[in-house]
């Protein structure tokens, strides 16, 4: 009777990694076809062939003097905004699968933590005292920890951190910054910084370069490198606070060193293309939906997921209108259907079982 018991047990294990690799190979192709319909439209529309044999120069040859218009506005234009997008949508996405495993709640996103508000404010000060380049990076940066380090001090209380504590702190700090944030607007001059201020925070990747990409890229693939370290970790913090520490986690230890890894990968896609928002909390929904709750499939599919979801929605911001539309307002326009239709179904779901 066990022999039995086993092997259905590894017959079921077998159709989930199946299964998982399956779907996996599905959302590389989609993100690979939406990489390269990217690089392909536009008001200048280059086949997908000659942009490939772009990229593969851009790639072989880098130093290569651009003479062309298609080969500069693929290389020089497009392809520094994919890769952007992409690495944002990825970091954006672990992050909220994370999150969301160390609650142990699918509907917690990055925005939780402050985080965001508080990287907002340093940008809008910024914009408001005329700074730019990289020191406006660095100052997105340096308060969207700040912001962290707020919420980890007002959490902390007789030496212990609790989780419904770093929620509650999480909201009043970010409450905090998006008063000071409106109050900026308020005072900022609206013929110069305020329309600025405005556009930078409902995000874009328009001002995407080589530059600002290489800025943000150590951020974004460091801190998903150390989530992904972490899965393991990641599967015991999704269990009760109890059951974690009868396991050996140092719960609070670890807890904090995946939002310090979230803080560095939110920083870094703020600083350089504003506040992007439903991301963290619908790509890791839905991939928990295609793989299942393990941090071992699932950080990897919300990556791939990720990616392509932001390259889909960037495309389609520039060339939906003559115009192009915010990042902010296409991904709450597109994401919160989904995320409608996704909670819906799960719950429909999970009252009929």
């Amino acid at each position: 009777m066990a022999v039995v018991v086993q092997e259905q047990d590894a017959r079921r294990l077998r159709i989930a990694l199946a299964r998982q690799t399956l779907v996996f190979g599905l959302l590389l192709l989609l993100f690979i076809t939406a990489f390269i319909v990217s690089l392909c439209v536009g008001r200048f529309s280059v086949p997908a062939g000659r942009a490939l044999e772009l990229v593969w120069i851009g790639i072989t040859d880098p130093t290569r003097e651009l003479t062309n218009i298609d080969e500069r506005i693929v290389l020089l234009v497009r392809a520094p905004r994919v890769v952007l997008a992409a690495l944002a949508g990825a970091g954006l996405a672990v992050s909220g699968a994370a999150l969301q495993g160390v609650f142990r709640n699918p509907l917690v996103s990055p925005d939780i933590l402050g985080i965001s508000q508080g990287a907002a404010f340093g940008g809008a000060l910024g914009i408001m005292l005329g700074i730019w380049g990289l020191p406006l990076i660095a100052m997105v940066f340096v308060f969207g920890l700040a912001a962290l380090i707020l919420v980890g001090l007002l959490s902390r209380i007789n030496g212990r951190t609790e989780t419904v504590t770093v929620i509650l702190s999480g909201l009043v700090i970010s409450s905090m910054f998006s008063a000071v944030v409106s109050l900026l607007q308020f005072v900022a001059d609206p013929n110069t910084s305020l329309p600025a201020i405005v556009y930078w925070l409902m995000g874009s990747f328009a001002t995407s370069t080589w530059q600002r990409t290489l800025i943000a890229a150590p951020g974004l693939i460091l801190g998903s490198l150390i989530l992904w370290m972490l899965r393991f970790r990641l599967n015991i913090l999704s269990l009760d606070e109890a059951e974690a520490r009868s396991l050996g986690a140092n719960t609070t230890r670890e807890r904090w060193l995946v939002f310090g890894m979230i803080a560095i990968i939110v920083g870094s896609q703020v600083a350089v293309s504003g506040i992007i928002g439903w991301v963290g909390i619908v790509i890791p929904h839905a991939a928990r939906l295609l793989v299942g709750h393990d941090h071992r499939a699932l950080l990897p599919a919300s990556v791939v997921l990720g990616a392509g979801f932001m390259v889909i929605i960037d495309t389609l911001a520039r060339t939906a209108t003559a115009a192009e539309i915010p990042l902010g307002v296409m991904t709450a326009l597109v994401g919160a259907p989904i995320f409608a239709v996704l909670l819906r179904n799960h719950y429909r779901e999970r009252s009929a079982s």
